[in-house]
């Protein structure tokens, strides 16, 4: 664990070996959070889970701006954020009327169920609305949901006690539930 904070460090300085020793010891761990959030999405995309893992990483440790890296928790909350927003950012680019936006994809199963680009869409606007009211409950869901970190790391990312963050998540989901059924 601390190995990884001292590497972030020095990504933080900008030694370009440190990145390269960061991915391994990372990849792992981030491939199976890539994984979690590729399996909630239809079969079929595009977007695999190796390269939402690269795309993210890229992100966060090969911006021209690096930002400072406080822990590990740290570390991989801004990984969970990253793949939520590459995540939108597709599902945004499928809606685009130059990959055929305007068509109405006909389905011919009997159960009209919304897609999970769509529950995508409708999550993210529904936690955009629940950070102007309790941003904090709404960074819980993204860890939770994106980062599949548990109450205790949530805690410990947030600054915030245990309690709180189990607080924080039964009041988002159901605010959530209330917000995605209307």
């Amino acid at each position: 664990m601390t190995n990884i904070t001292q590497i972030l460090t020095a990504v933080e300085r900008g030694d370009p070996v440190a990145a390269a020793e960061l991915l391994p010891l990372v990849y792992d761990e981030l491939r199976r959070l890539a994984a979690e959030k590729m399996a909630c999405e239809k079969p079929g995309q595009t977007l695999q889970a190796t390269a939402l893992v690269h795309e993210a990483y890229l992100r966060l440790v090969g911006a021209s701006q690096v930002q400072p890296w406080n822990s590990r928790g740290h570390f991989f909350a801004a990984a969970a954020e990253a793949m939520r927003r590459i995540l939108i950012e597709n599902a945004r680019s499928k809606h685009r009327l130059k990959r055929g936006g305007e068509r109405r994809r006909v389905e011919l199963a009997d159960a009209a169920a919304p897609s999970p680009d769509e529950n995508l869409l409708a999550l993210d606007e529904a936690l955009n609305r629940l950070a102007a009211e309790d941003l904090v409950a709404a960074r819980v869901v993204e860890l939770r949901r994106f980062a599949g970190l548990g109450h205790e790391e949530i805690a410990g990312v947030l600054g915030i006690t245990v309690y709180q963050a189990r607080q924080k998540w039964t009041y988002a989901r159901a605010w959530l539930r209330d917000a995605l059924s209307g």
